[in-house]
């Protein structure tokens, strides 16, 4: 009873301000141990290169080690769902990535989790454009003279992606709408069985980030129209954007950011998002995401929750305009 009446004789405002007092020091004492950085695909792919190279450098700054942990699976809805449904303490946090965070929740009927609102963003870490490459016996040498040829001769012409709603299935689908152009899609079950049909010739082409096509283009086994970002890339600056050479506006691009559960602290998110943000600006780092084709980013939480919004409702009328729909 007597606690009841304390408690009774605490104002709201004052219970606010004990709470907002509890949240601040246990940000300063965060983090009091390791942090999990989940990563909803295999080990080995560019998503975890992304993640290791920050993870490193993001356990020295906080004095804590984070650890990369890969939760695969089902269209990397197993490892986001573990997160969605984490303790928002600031010891969970994942690799987001265009997939399970702008393209899931249009491409599925039922996700177990919101993309937007079981998520804390913290801050965009990298874009990264894809490349066209076709096949030698395609007679094009520009986007401009492909989508040319694809008007030419309708549903002849074949690409390969990832998957049925995979990004660089998505990408092409844009091509598709924006040209005016009747394509074949042939889908995989990954990126690495697509080219190698188009390598073989038995697919017309491809969009595939720069770091696997560009060997192949460099061996001159495959072919180079031009990449889908709005600006050129270091890494291939010889290469024109599809808005130089007959697409004016067109950009479809991938990403990697990280994200906390909805209901972390703003301190420990804020915390997080000035180490990560400074390990983006590591020259090391810059020069490594450089060479795998991908440009390091570093916004605040609040551009990156716009940006977020923005690319689903991008790849949500894209989806719907090509129909594309997948099961769970």
């Amino acid at each position: 009873m007597r606690h009841g009446r304390i408690s009774s004789l605490i104002s709201p405002a004052s219970w606010a301000g004990i709470a907002l007092i509890s949240s601040c020091s246990f940000a300063q004492t965060y983090p009091a141990k390791a942090v999990r950085l989940i990563v909803p695909f295999s080990a080995g792919g560019g998503a975890d290169i992304v993640a290791r190279a920050i993870a490193q450098k993001l356990g020295d700054a906080l004095g804590q080690q984070v650890v990369v942990d890969n939760r695969t699976g089902a269209a990397a809805i197993i490892g986001t769902e573990l997160v969605a449904k984490s303790v928002s303490d600031g010891y969970t946090l994942i690799l987001g990535q265009t997939g399970p965070n702008s393209i899931n929740p249009s491409l599925y009927e039922r996700l177990p989790y919101d993309a937007l609102k079981d998520f804390a963003p913290i801050t965009l870490a990298t874009t990264y454009p894809y490349v066209m490459v076709v096949h030698p016996s395609i007679p094009a040498k520009t986007v401009k003279e492909l989508i040319a040829l694809a008007k030419s001769r309708p549903n002849e012409l074949s690409f390969a992606s990832a998957g049925n709603g995979a990004a660089n299935h998505l990408a092409a689908e844009l091509l598709k709408s924006m040209a005016g152009i009747q394509l074949v899609h042939v889908p995989y079950k990954a990126s690495a069985p697509a080219l190698i049909d188009v390598l073989g010739g038995h697919v017309s082409m491809m969009l595939d980030p720069i770091i696997t096509a560009m060997p192949h283009v460099k061996t001159g086994k495959l072919r180079a129209l031009g990449v889908t970002s709005l600006k050129r890339t270091a890494v291939a600056s010889e290469l024109p954007t599809f808005a130089e050479t007959g697409l004016p506006g067109f950009e479809a691009i991938g990403w990697h950011g990280i994200l906390a559960p909805a209901g972390t602290p703003r301190e420990i998110v804020m915390r997080l998002n000035t180490e990560i943000v400074n390990v983006l600006r590591n020259p090391d780092i810059r020069t490594r995401f450089a060479d795998q084709g991908a440009e390091p980013v570093g916004n605040t939480p609040e551009q990156f929750s716009d940006f977020l919004k923005s690319d689903l409702a991008k790849w949500a009328k894209v989806i719907k305009a090509a129909g594309v729909r997948a099961s769970m």
